[in-house]
Formats: C-alpha cells, structure tokens, sequence
C-alpha cells in the first residue's frame, strides 16, 4: 500500500492532554487514553479504554505531519502513558518519525513507572539515541500515605528508582507534583516528602500544579462526602513554600506556572531559591496578588 496516497488527516480520539511546553510541537497520538487509569483526581481519560494505535494509523499520522507540519522541530506522542509501547514498536514509531520527519530534534512522551519498568536501561539509551530526549512523569507526591490514597500505583521507592532510571539513560526528567494532593491535615508532610524525593531524583524540570478537582473523580465523591478537604489559598502558599523550601536540584528549574496556580513561580535551584521564597512570601504578606479563580483552569 502507497501510504503516500491515503494521508487524510491527523486521527485524534477523545480529549488530547500534552505538557504545556509541547504547545509548539506535533502531536503524535500513538495510543489512547492511559494505561493506568486509576488515580483518584484524574479524569482526562475516563472517556477512552487504552489501546495501542495500528501501525498503520500512526504512519498515516506521521506522514501527514511530513506534509503540512515541515516547520515543527518537536514533536510529543501521546496519550498518557505511551512509553507503556512495547520497545520494538515504540523504535518503529522512532525509526519512522526520522525517516518523514527529519527536522525533529527532539520526541518526548508522558511515562508512568509500570512504563519505565517494562524498558531496560539499554532500551532507554537506545530509545535516546533515536531521538526521545524527554520524558514527562507525575510523581505528584513523595508522601507513601498519600501515593496509596491516590492510587497512583508506586511508592517512593519506586517512583525514585524510575525517575534515576530516565537520568541514568541521559534522557531529561520533568516531573510533575500535586499541591492540595494530600489534602489541608497531610499538607505539608507532602511537601517536606515532595522536596525530599524531588532531591533524591535530581530531574531537570520541575513542574507543580495546584490541585483543580474534576467532577465525577473519585476524589470530587470524596470531598462531597467530607472527607476530603483542600487546603485554602494560604495554605497552598505555605505548601508551595515549604516544598521549595526543602527541594535542593543540582540545577533544575522549578516552576508553577500552570494555569491552576495562584502564583506563578520560576526559579532555578539552588541558585534562584531565596528568590522564590522571598516571592512567597511577599504573596503571604499580601504583598503579590494571586491569579483571580476565574482565570484558573486545567
């Protein structure tokens, strides 16, 4: 079959998450929905059951990117978990992206730590060498009581081991952590847990979300019952604060400037830390204002 003569279009299924940094790159949507699935704050993909896109389909997509997409030098695959593709189909997937697409410099995927798991620290390398240079992963705590809570399938432990896993590879690391995740009575264990594995793993971004409840999520039914409540705009503050606070990066860069934030914060560690708290605090101090609730979103 000529796949040149079938491109129609881009097959995108359900709602489409990418990082905020991937607002300029192609979206590569490989598989559908997450493998996963469980954690209690999630409901991006409650719409889709996993599967793995036909080769065929992702050639289609990948071809059709050659065409109308020659000017995009990044390119992401999804859903939510793709690096959960068995490695010889995700080095086909890698193989055909340099073979249509030659001006990508740079793949990258979301990853859960089932999907780290499942590679081998030489399939990570090899995956490198053919162009994957970024992982995202959502630890979103370091707090085991929390992790359980929230069912997001791995401990600290784990969640360590996975993240040193990506840098032992030289692939770079951009975790994702939760503020409100633990709830207001866990608030700052979870950020003293959050700082601890954060220096531990050492990855190259930090990005911290604030916690926007979805209707219809496990956690949305928990905090209708009560027993589950988020803590208010000043205790987020104090949790930001204190898991930047304990958080010492080689030299990533933290950030809060997701949408969800009330304040947005970008800060190089070690270098710029005091920065960031001095910035806090002012926040604290009603000194900074916060980003209204109306201009928040997921």
């Amino acid at each position: 079959m000529n796949w040149a003569d079938k491109v129609e279009g881009m097959h995108y299924e359900g709602m489409c998450i990418r990082p905020p940094s991937e607002a300029q790159s192609i979206l590569l949507q490989a598989t559908v929905g997450c493998s996963h699935n469980k954690c209690t704050f999630c409901g991006s993909y409650k719409d889709k059951r996993f599967r793995i896109k036909d080769n065929d389909i992702i050639l289609s997509d990948i071809l059709f990117a050659s065409r109308y997409m020659r000017n995009q030098e990044r390119l992401f695959i999804m859903d939510g978990d793709a690096l959960i593709i068995p490695y010889p189909r995700l080095m086909w997937i890698l193989e055909r992206i340099k073979e249509h697409l030659p001006q990508v410099k740079r793949v990258s995927v979301y990853a859960n730590t089932k999907g780290i798991r499942m590679k081998s620290e030489e399939e990570l390398i090899k995956l490198k060498e053919m162009g994957l240079g970024i992982i995202y992963m959502g630890i979103e705590t370091g707090d085991d009581q929390t992790l359980e809570a929230i069912r997001k399938g791995g401990n600290y432990q784990r969640i360590l081991d996975m993240g040193k896993k990506v840098k032992g590879a030289d692939i770079k690391l951009s975790v994702t952590v939760l503020l409100g995740i633990a709830g207001k009575k866990r608030s700052l264990i979870h950020a003293r847990a959050t700082g601890e594995i954060l220096s531990a793993m050492d990855p190259d971004y930090v990005g911290a979300l604030t916690l926007m409840i979805m209707p219809g999520t496990p956690l949305s039914d928990g905090l209708l019952a009560g027993g589950f409540e988020l803590p208010d705009n000043f205790g987020l503050l104090m949790e930001l604060r204190e898991m930047i606070a304990c958080t010492n990066l080689t030299r990533g860069l933290f950030f809060s400037n997701h949408a969800s934030n009330y304040l947005p914060v970008k800060a190089r560690l070690p270098k710029e830390k005091k920065q960031a708290l001095d910035l806090i605090d002012m926040a604290l101090q009603g000194k900074v204002g916060l980003r209204p609730e109306w201009m928040r979103a997921l």
